[in-house]
């Protein structure tokens, strides 16, 4: 479905006079930086809004592009009552596109630095307790058709903090059962390795063991997770899952499968978890993505000051 809308998306594109750069932009993003269908769409559906802003002030080529042409397309989008993080992200494609003209000779000017987009607001994320989760991770009951595939989707998600579409994506020999750990694969195609824990790898084991034989088709990839015609599962299935035993469990209504992510890192950081090393779990780029979590954790942080602090 993804690939369709991106084919939808670049024929789209021919007809204005910076879509081509943009289609080439679009293939660099996807061979040389790995990114998935999903970011490529992203990128392609901000800088196409870009594109026709570009028309409508007679550009046709990168090289014309001035900041007060950027600054133009980010006031229309304002107008338009785009929330900032939108405007931002629409910036960050602009940007993007301008490093990429650079990179292949069609601008010899780097106007990047001087363009800067609003400041946002930090959002800390939305976390449950850890009885919340527990509550959620034995909502799943043998009555249920697919009992061990779903609570294996819960241990997997809150034992590894891995993102809905990296459990998706796992394949049997991404499991090492022995060693106990999963290898993820995540934005950019990056590869980094995870603990399972000892619940989790018994949870999988049970699942692999008595119900994927019973999902497995034909035509069924080597992945981990099946759906009930034996096919693999994306990460639109794995929400719906987690909110079906998050209503069962009395969970908040606003928990996701992210949150799953975000209750991981937090409970680490809580058991005193080194920051480096949630941040490599976490496979975030840049250790600052990592700290937010400390602001989550704000009790931990009291016990660590009344404990070294000499006036704690």
């Amino acid at each position: 479905m993804l690939t369709n809308q991106l084919k939808l998306l670049r024929a789209k594109l021919k007809p204005l006079p910076l879509g081509s750069v943009i289609e080439a932009f679009l293939d660099y993003l996807a061979v040389e930086a790995g990114l998935s269908v999903n970011t490529l769409l992203a990128y392609g559906r901000d800088l196409m809004g870009f594109a026709e802003h570009c028309q409508s002030q007679k550009i046709s080529a990168l090289h014309e592009i001035l900041p007060v042409t950027v600054y133009s397309h980010l006031r229309k989008l304002a107008e338009n009552r785009q929330v900032e993080s939108s405007i931002s992200r629409n910036l960050v494609a602009v940007k993007m596109l301008l490093r990429f003209g650079i990179l292949t000779g069609q601008i010899r000017e780097d106007i990047t630095d001087t363009l800067e987009g609003p400041k946002l607001w930090k959002r800390l994320p939305g976390i449950a307790s850890k009885d919340q989760v527990f509550r959620l991770l034995a909502a799943p009951c043998p009555e249920d058709p697919y009992f061990l595939r779903d609570k294996a989707i819960l241990q997997l998600l809150y034992a590894t903090g891995a993102r809905a579409s990296e459990v998706a994506g796992l394949k049997i020999a991404d499991v090492n059962f022995n060693i106990g750990y999963v290898r993820c694969f995540g934005k950019g195609h990056k590869e980094r390795i995870v603990p399972l824990g000892k619940t989790a790898g018994l949870t999988v084991t049970e699942y692999l063991k008595d119900l994927r034989p019973l999902l497995v088709k034909p035509h069924s990839p080597d992945l981990l997770l099946l759906s009930r015609t034996g096919r693999g599962m994306d990460r639109i299935e794995l929400w719906r899952i987690v909110k079906k035993y998050a209503v069962r469990a009395g969970m908040p209504k606003n928990l996701t499968v992210h949150t799953l992510r975000h209750c991981f890192a937090t409970h680490l950081l809580s058991g005193g978890v080194d920051l480096r090393a949630l941040q490599e779990m976490l496979g975030h780029a840049d250790i600052k993505t990592t700290q937010i979590y400390t602001h989550v954790d704000q009790d931990r942080l009291r016990t660590i000051h009344k404990k070294y602090h000499p006036r704690g």
